[in-house]
């Protein structure tokens, strides 16, 4: 479905954008280096190693190529693609900007990384007209003042307009109306709702179910006895389009996490733990720029059979520096887990407990450490927010070595 007249706007009880920037680290790069543009980047770790996909340009994407792949595998299916390092100091501060557009919108943004958010546009209509011309206002300022492309959707709830804002990749422009909510989910294929994995699309095609539509119309019953009581909900939920999640803005927000769903399962744990450890750097820089302190800190992960669990761990000391989220989430991840060889479909880190303002309680004796990481997460985001520089990296292939204080991409 593509665009739709922005009068039906009108009828909207909420205007719900997704902004998705498209293939961001690859466009970043291209951007900065306009002898890669129109051709296949792989932004990560070399293929020669054990190094990692991070992320792929569409030239790229068209081989097959995808993230968190071997970076190995990655070179076989696409020979003459250009490997180009991760520079996720510039690419946050890209992401920053990115933020502030999004902001002049509307205050009600609910960033999920560095390359999308929700924003909730119902009550800025008045200021900036509909949601569809608020939407492409977003996009041609993205595009004028940044030099790159996102695709948007907007539904009625964040569920549709995240889906809607995949719909036609790259620079796409999807509107979900809400009286025409089945008409756009009916044709697509199972995979599409969240939460379907592997083996939960393999035990719902054995009952003939492989579009949306399909699920619609499956009893409920039937189905929460095939894949369980929270799961079957869930889905009969989002066949239906269904979802009431508020946009909450970092402002307000009780907890901050960031998670990712990988195109592939993975088993690779330093795989994970690089992930992870990007994760955790994100989160760190959204408690640091919220001026706040993380009481709690929690991991995420769900199998390819669906199986999803939680761990968390209360901190001592309330904190934002991105050595002490790392080593509390690291060793949920190591000890805190289920003896399972299962491929990952999913990982995410987040906090809560979020003490605002100067809440950290001061030590009698701090240790050079702590003081050290202190100032040196303090200096990296200035540097990044302030100076726009492209020098701070952490690293140059997405994987992480024993040593906790080393960096999302590791060192070759």
């Amino acid at each position: 479905m593509r665009l739709i007249k922005s009068a039906i706007m009108s009828a909207l009880l909420h205007s719900i954008l997704h902004v998705d920037m498209d293939a961001f680290y690859a466009s970043i790069e291209q951007r900065e280096q306009p002898e890669l543009r129109n051709k296949p980047v792989i932004v990560g770790g070399s293929p020669n190693g054990r190094g990692v996909v991070a992320a792929a340009s569409y030239e790229a994407r068209e081989f097959g190529v995808h993230s968190a792949m071997p970076a190995s595998r990655a070179y076989r299916l696409c020979p003459n693609a250009i490997f180009v390092k991760p520079r996720i100091s510039l690419y946050a501060e890209v992401g920053h900007e990115v933020r502030e557009i999004l902001g002049s919108f509307t205050p009600l943004v609910e960033p999920l990384s560095l390359d999308e958010a929700f924003l909730d546009v119902t009550g800025s209509q008045k200021l900036h007209d509909s949601a569809v011309e608020i939407g492409h206002a977003i996009r041609e300022r993205i595009k004028n003042e940044l030099n790159l492309i996102a695709s948007v959707g907007i539904a009625p709830n964040k569920f549709l307009a995240k889906i809607a804002s995949d719909h036609d990749k790259p620079n796409g422009f999807t509107v979900v109306d809400p009286k025409k909510v089945a008409e756009f989910l009916d044709p697509l294929p199972i995979r599409r709702l969240w939460g379907v994995g592997k083996q939960a699309e393999a035990r719902l095609k054995a009952f003939g179910i492989h579009t949306i539509a399909d699920l619609r119309r499956f009893p409920t019953q039937t189905l929460v006895e095939t894949l369980g009581e929270k799961v079957g909900h869930h889905l009969t939920k989002l066949c239906r389009g269904e979802d009431d999640r508020p946009v909450i803005p970092d402002h307000e927000a009780v907890s901050i996490s960031h998670e990712t769903t990988f195109a592939q399962d993975i088993t690779d744990r330093e795989v994970l733990r690089a992930v992870l450890h990007e994760l955790t750097d994100q989160v760190a820089r959204r408690l640091r720029h919220q001026s706040a302190k993380a009481g709690t800190v929690q991991l995420k992960i769900r199998y390819e059979d669906f199986q999803t669990y939680t761990r968390s761990v209360s901190l001592p000391v309330a904190t934002d520096i991105t050595r002490e989220l790392w080593e509390a989430v690291s060793m949920l991840f190591n000890e805190r887990l289920p003896e399972r060889r299962l491929q990952v479909r999913l990982l995410g880190m987040g906090v809560s407990h979020l003490h605002r303002g100067n809440a950290r309680q001061a030590l009698l004796f701090e240790d050079s450490d702590t003081s050290r990481d202190r100032q040196l997460d303090h200096v990296r985001d200035a540097i990044v927010d302030k100076f726009g520089t492209h020098g701070i990296q952490s690293g140059t292939g997405l994987t992480q070595s024993d040593d906790t204080r080393s960096g999302p991409y590791g060192q070759e």
